[in-house]
């Protein structure tokens, strides 16, 4: 019997990697959902799940969480600027509980990329790398649901704006990639392996196309300057830090540290991944 953790696990992909590894046929009882806040949890309580509170920033819980755990999927923090502590903090636990293999959500091309989000991300990868237990690295590329509230957007103006140029986003849906990290929690001799993940590669045009078809009228792609950009996105009430992290991704797809064609996720999927049209399509409903 292995015991699979999730941390993260009423989040959208902590709680879309449990789905999978439940689809999958991974009993209830042996994935442990590693949760701030218990309540949220209570549906995967109800199926059988196993739920133990543990936040990033409390080493103690955290240890306590992973008593018993084989096989251990540290997703990212949620906090950019603490995640290097959250992270160790969990890794750290994970050395303490025994676990025997870390499973890491690391971002797309993290020891070249340029995007704002990649230092905490390869500061993880070095610790992981130092560490006693094996790991796996899951270098997720942009999810197609970022691109939502372009969807209404281009509603009421008949274009979306960027700041990506014509780069390539080589983009999956947030499901996908849970899936993908389920079949690596499932499979045996993981440790070591780098995947770097990523599907359907647009270029911005190319996403005012797909969000066309969804709409059903003609949408054009707006290229700004990155100052245009966080200016816009300011403006239409976003914090400024999300907009200059925004922009800083937008930035990396006009450098290409959002675009891979590795198929790793095609792979790992064992088929196709999620369109982008399908993906900003289940958006809506």
């Amino acid at each position: 019997m292995t015991t699979t953790a999730v941390t993260g696990a009423t989040g959208q992909l902590g709680s879309a990697v449990i789905r999978s590894l439940l689809d999958h046929g991974v009993a209830a009882g042996d994935i442990v959902a590693v949760v701030r806040d218990e309540a949220k949890a209570a549906d995967l309580a109800a199926r059988g799940v196993v739920v133990r509170v543990a936040d990033y920033a409390d080493p103690a819980a955290l240890r306590a969480a992973l008593d018993g755990v084989d096989k251990l999927l540290l997703v990212s923090g949620s906090e950019p600027g603490k995640r290097i502590p959250q992270h160790t903090n969990v890794i750290e636990a994970a050395e303490a509980a025994g676990v025997s293999l870390i499973a890491y959500t690391s971002v797309l091309k993290a020891p070249t990329s340029g995007i704002s989000l990649a230092p905490e991300h390869v500061a993880t990868e070095e610790r992981l790398a130092s560490s006693s237990v094996p790991s796996v690295l899951l270098r997720n590329g942009w999810y197609w649901e970022n691109y939502a509230a372009s969807i209404g957007q281009a509603q009421h103006t008949g274009a979306i704006i960027g700041s990506g140029g014509s780069g390539v986003v080589a983009g999956a849906a947030r499901a996908d990639y849970a899936a993908a990290a389920a079949a690596v929690l499932i499979a045996d001799d993981q440790a070591g392996t780098v995947y770097e993940l990523g599907g359907e590669r647009l270029t911005y045009e190319g996403l005012a196309g797909a969000i066309s078809e969804i709409i059903g009228a003609p949408v054009e792609y707006q290229d700004l300057s990155t100052d245009e950009h966080i200016g816009a996105l300011e403006g239409a009430g976003l914090p400024a830090p999300v907009a200059q992290m925004l922009a800083s991704a937008d930035a990396g797809i006009a450098r290409g540290d959002l675009d891979t064609e590795s198929g790793d996720l095609t792979r790992l999927l064992e088929r196709e991944p999620v369109s982008a049209v399908d993906a900003l399509r289940a958006t809506l409903s």
